[in-house]
């Protein structure tokens, strides 16, 4: 990340001085995402070592969830700013404005080659933690809105239609705007501790009653404490015949083995014991 931060640095002072000198809308679209790719590296950062800290007594789960926020935040970032690119771009629709065609082809070209570059150091970090994919959304997206600079600097230069310029930078809102939905989505759903993705919690409740010894599971519950960090808790109902312990150490073996649950929290009681305690006044 800290690679793909000096690179977009790069890319965010090219891009404002190419929208300043050749007054493409288009440049100055991709900028602002740039300027959010910048902001959102760097808040990514921060969230990263934030998330590295120990667990307190206050907070025994750590800091884990500063990377949901930072991802949360990242979207919203990228909402607000493809909602004013498409503000601008309908406005100059009416009265495109006169741009240097080559300025900004060669511009978009430098941006293009920059953001294939920082989302390539992107690719090989962790897919699976949400704060790094946001990062490596927000640069994939730039490299994609890159390369529709380049299409409005080719069409402008060749044909001198300037619509090209407006045109493009509306699609490149409309890319961002796409592209916020996970990022705000996903991070939603773990905050309000919906079930993991991928995992089927009827199913889950099944196999773990298929375990020899179970009688009943209930009150499950899945969530999601952090990116890669699923989390269960459940009461499980045993055989008296059997060994409580013994049962709970198969429940986690399946759940873990079968729904990549390692964080497990299981309260096992042998049924008559509690058909006993549910008998008393």
């Amino acid at each position: 990340m800290l690679g793909a931060l000096a690179i977009n640095v790069g890319l965010l002072a090219a891009g404002v001085a190419g929208a300043l000198l050749f007054g493409s809308l288009a440049l100055l679209a991709d900028a602002a995402h740039v300027f959010t790719d910048v902001g959102a590296i760097a808040i990514g950062l921060v969230a990263a070592r934030a998330a590295d800290r120990a667990a307190t007594k206050r907070r025994t789960f750590g800091y884990g969830r500063s990377e949901i926020l930072a991802a949360l935040l990242n979207g919203a970032l990228l909402a607000a700013v493809s909602v004013l690119i498409m503000i601008e771009g309908i406005r100059r629709l009416s009265d495109p404005p006169d741009i240097d065609g080559t300025g900004v082809l060669v511009v978009g070209l430098v941006g293009l080659v920059g953001n294939v570059v920082a989302t390539a150091l992107l690719a090989r970090g962790d897919r699976d933690n949400i704060n790094f994919e946001a990062v490596l959304r927000h640069s994939a997206a730039d490299a994609l809105g890159s390369l529709q600079v380049v299409a409005a600097g080719a069409i402008v230069l060749a044909t001198g239609w300037l619509y090209a310029d407006p045109i493009a930078s509306l699609a490149i809102g409309v890319l961002i705007l796409a592209g916020s939905v996970r990022l705000i989505r996903e991070p939603l759903s773990v905050l309000m501790e919906s079930a993991p993705q991928g995992i089927d919690v009827d199913e889950l409740g099944r196999a773990m009653a298929r375990v020899p010894g179970v009688r009943n599971v209930h009150d499950l519950h899945v969530w999601t404490v952090t990116s890669g960090f699923p989390a269960l808790a459940a009461h499980v109902r045993t055989d008296p015949a059997r060994d409580v312990d013994a049962v709970r150490q198969a429940i986690e073996v399946v759940v873990r083995e079968r729904f990549g649950i390692e964080h497990t929290t299981l309260q096992t009681v042998a049924e008559p014991l509690l058909e006993l305690e549910d008998r008393r006044p």
